[in-house]
């Protein structure tokens, strides 16, 4: 009311009793919690990572459970550490650094039907772990391996030499198209959508036979067709990854569904 006096505005009623009722609530109100292994290699300062980490508790909130974030270093990924989590999210990064560990940490979701959600570096990993489990074994991505022989994600048109120059990813709002019946347009509950994009890289669809073969399929594309915007595995209990940035467009009161879905999979 002071603000509005101040500024000149009308005085509305404003409902904050959603925003209350969630300020009030302790461990003892949630039915039960889950364990979120964040494989990342910033963890020594969590407020890298803190758009991931409040579209969780969000998520969670509206699912009735606590979430417990597991801050997993990449450059250090351990079997027992990936298995004691309910579920595993590779949120998105640059730089080689630490990234064997995430392509592990996707290829133990995906074998291990441990519930995956991959953000922009999240869904690229989890495409050469896919294509190196359908046999591909060198599968890799030219911005950690220039020369390697399978890049089944590269640079984009466009993109050559700009590497070092962040003003000229691709960012933004892009649309994209899901496929129907996907994991993908379920969680989203449409086959069109919008999201936030900060990414220079992109599948290489001349390995996507490669990389369906270890389990893997594109369910969202952009409307044109020529950039992977989603991956899924079928037959899994939930596994997941987007080259886009959803955790922009969570907030408290609107969780973003993939969130949702994620930490449903993991109660």
């Amino acid at each position: 009311d002071k603000l509005s006096e101040f500024a000149g505005f009308n005085k509305t009623a404003v409902d904050l009793s959603s925003w209350k009722q969630l300020a009030r609530r302790d461990k003892t109100d949630y039915a039960r919690d889950i364990t979120i292994g964040l494989v990342a290699k910033y963890i020594d300062n969590s407020d890298t990572y803190i758009s991931i980490v409040e579209a969780l508790k969000s998520a969670s909130w509206s699912q009735n459970v606590d979430v417990n974030i597991q801050w997993i270093n990449a450059e250090k990924v351990d079997q027992a550490d990936l298995q004691a989590v309910d579920g595993i999210l590779v949120p998105g990064g640059f730089g080689a650094r630490g990234i064997d560990g995430k392509i592990a940490s996707a290829e133990f979701a995906l074998g291990q039907n441990k519930p995956y959600l991959g953000i922009c570096l999240g869904l690229q990993v989890a495409v050469i772990a896919s294509a190196r489990r359908g046999g591909l074994i060198n599968a890799h991505s030219t911005e950690f391996e220039p020369d390697t022989t399978a890049d089944v994600v590269y640079i984009m048109d466009g993109q050559q030499g700009k590497q070092s120059t962040g003003g000229t990813m691709r960012l933004g709002d892009y649309p994209a198209k899901l496929k129907p019946d996907s994991l993908a347009s379920k969680c989203y509950g449409k086959t069109e959508i919008i999201e936030r994009h900060r990414h220079r890289y992109e599948v290489n669809q001349q390995y996507l036979s490669d990389i369906q073969a270890g389990g893997l399929e594109v369910s969202g594309t952009s409307p044109d067709g020529k950039l992977v915007e989603f991956v899924e595995a079928k037959d899994h209990r939930f596994f997941i990854a987007t080259q886009a940035h959803p955790e922009f467009r969570s907030r408290p009161m609107r969780p973003h569904p993939l969130f949702v879905e994620f930490v449903k999979a993991c109660k």
